[in-house]
């Protein structure tokens, strides 16, 4: 009888296990759009769900390439455009203004099998930055273009270019009057940047989205798109068209894409010491992505990541009050999330 016990708890253990080993390495591509002061208080049951909407017409959009069996670079691309097409998002369509009165987008995408990466930085043309960035990363020999050069080469390379108008939405040209008055403040208190003083809203600082996937052949990829920092100047560039801060791949760990105030996230190297952890101590992705949050948060920095590894386990730690995010799973199962400890 007791040999029989024991065979059975034996049996029931290796089902659990078998169970837990499922969940986790279910997933094939993860989303973000943006980490901030997110309070379901603040948030009219009507725009909740139009951002929940969003988040899953981009999950549905870089699924639909992978059940293709196309690249993870293809579906994270897909994911980032329906991003940057919403002016919900601070991407694209939906960029913040810079304290000139101008959109100034980055972007940047990364291959995990090649290491292979492309960038763009400061664009005001370009409808869609992450397709310029995979544009610089598949037809140039460089890593990372700027500007106005950045804008050319992406007209040669068949990128839509538009009318820096496109990019004006109302909301967010009062977000930069607002922020503008808060910048005015700022000067008559010394150029002081202590938050605790309540005149600095750090949310100005964040707004970006981003997409990381496993395709069917094992190849993971990380993509990054963002209209930047409300009321930023003198060209200021945050981490998302940095690889190895704001995004990084690699198939033999993690794909990362962050969101959050760029200089605490580029001065961490969010995106590469969370592929290290897992490489070197080898840490799970969960714990990884953690401890790179916390490290950014003893820093003084606030926001998150996602990060999906080699197979299929995925994390999506951040320190604000809340981050727009989702995943799906290789069998389409849908999960978003929206608040602090938010429970599906």
């Amino acid at each position: 009888m007791n040999k029989m016990k024991f065979l059975a708890t034996l049996m029931c253990v290796a089902m659990s296990l078998s169970l837990v080993a499922q969940k986790k390495g279910n997933y094939v591509l993860v989303i973000h759009g943006g980490a901030g002061t997110i309070l379901k208080k603040n948030m009219t049951p009507e725009k909740e769900t139009q951002y929940r909407a969003a988040l899953e017409q981009a999950l549905k959009a870089g699924y639909a390439k992978i059940q293709e069996g196309k690249s993870s670079l293809d579906a994270v691309q897909a994911a980032v455009n329906i991003l940057e097409d919403n002016p919900l998002f601070n991407a694209g369509k939906g960029a913040v203004f810079t304290h000139d009165g101008k959109n100034e987008m980055d972007a940047s995408i990364m291959n995990g099998k090649t290491l292979e990466a492309g960038a763009v930085a400061g664009v005001t043309t370009i409808k869609n930055p992450i397709n310029a960035a995979r544009a610089v990363m598949e037809k140039s020999e460089h890593v990372m273009m700027a500007g106005r050069g950045a804008e050319a080469f992406a007209k040669e390379a068949g990128c839509e270019i538009v009318d820096p108008s496109y990019f004006y939405t109302e909301d967010r040209w009062k977000g930069l009057q607002k922020a503008l008055k808060e910048d005015s403040m700022k000067a008559k208190l010394d150029h002081s940047f202590n938050n605790k003083l309540g005149i600095i809203n750090i949310d100005n600082k964040f707004g970006t989205v981003g997409a990381v996937a496993l395709d069917k052949s094992g190849n993971l990829a990380a993509a990054t798109s963002t209209g930047g920092m409300t009321n930023k100047k003198y060209g200021r560039i945050g981490d998302s068209p940095i690889i190895g801060a704001g995004t990084y791949a690699n198939n033999n760990t993690v794909a990362v894409s962050g969101t959050g105030w760029g200089e605490f996230f580029i001065r961490t190297v969010v995106g590469y010491d969370v592929s290290a952890l897992m490489e070197y101590k080898k840490d799970p992705v969960s714990k990884a992505a953690q401890t790179v949050i916390d490290k950014v948060g003893k820093l003084g920095g606030d926001g998150g990541l996602i990060a999906l590894d080699k197979d299929g386990n995925m994390a999506m730690p951040f320190n604000t009050e809340g981050m727009y995010r989702g995943a799906i799973t290789k069998d389409g199962k849908i999960e978003i999330y929206i608040y602090k400890d938010e429970k599906k």
